[in-house]
């Protein structure tokens, strides 16, 4: 089963400087997709987001062997905590660095599963059979007003508060993802953004960008330019993996 993939950031409208990063990066096993949104000022945003990119990357090539959906809830889990003491021990030991963090979506995506996680505002949404749905709660104030009832949904859409974030990689010495695995049946699309996209992207949007004609190339780029023609205040990162449908899966194996 061959996945397709397409990653797409931007500075915005607005900022001078871009402090999302991410990527996307294949080894035997599959697919991992990786976003992260820097928070921190200028300069220690961008080493958080990036530090946790590159940290990632490196993890994900040396091909560890997840035979089993368990195993990857496992490993991610881990690579978490081990990246998450970097990031902490960094911001402690430079000054400029003191309080930095950044939110962390990332999927690994095999042909049995996906795996995600995520901390932070971060978000991950997925299209199957079923429709288009979000896969993660915001760890965040307005997401926790919403929960309690204080506020309702479309209230926190425009809240003053709606950006800070209740949990981020690196600010504690410790920190728990939240993870959860989808079993793959054919014709999955996985959509991982930070909230620059989120904010100004409904999930209708989504759903009708998604659907149009065209290769993931230009629907990333399509989504990005709608947030950016909606004010694009802040930077806007997205990435996309999609599995083939079940008949063409068919089509593959009988090749």
């Amino acid at each position: 089963m061959e996945l397709s993939y397409a990653f797409q950031t931007d500075t915005g409208q607005i900022r001078s400087h871009n402090e999302d990063n991410g990527g996307i990066f294949t080894n035997e096993t599959g697919i991992l997709a990786v976003v992260a949104d820097g928070m921190g000022g200028h300069l220690a945003g961008d080493v958080a987001s990036l530090m946790t990119k590159d940290f990632f990357d490196e993890a994900w090539s040396k091909n560890p062997t997840l035979a089993s959906a368990k195993e990857a809830e496992k490993w991610l889990n881990e690579q978490v905590q081990v990246v998450n003491g970097q990031l902490y021990k960094h911001a402690e030991s430079n000054s400029e660095c003191h309080g930095m963090g950044t939110t962390l979506v990332l999927a690994i995506c095999t042909k049995e599963y996906i795996t995600i996680g995520h901390i932070g505002d971060s978000r991950i949404y997925l299209k199957n059979d079923f429709g288009f749905l979000a896969k993660t709660s915001d760890h965040s104030l307005v997401q926790e007003l919403v929960k309690s009832g204080q506020i309702t949904v479309e209230e926190a859409e425009n809240h003053p508060r709606r950006n800070v974030v209740l949990r981020a990689l690196g600010t504690e010495r410790e920190i728990l993802p939240d993870v959860q695995t989808f079993f793959v049946e054919g014709n999955e699309l996985v959509l991982l953004c930070s909230d620059g996209l989120s904010d100004k992207v409904g999930l209708s949007d989504f759903e009708q960008v998604i659907k149009a004609e065209g290769t993931l190339e230009e629907k990333a780029n399509a989504l990005v330019n709608l947030a950016n023609e909606r004010g694009g205040e802040d930077n806007i990162t997205v990435a996309l993996v999609k599995y083939p449908a079940y008949h063409e899966q068919e089509s593959e194996m009988e090749q």
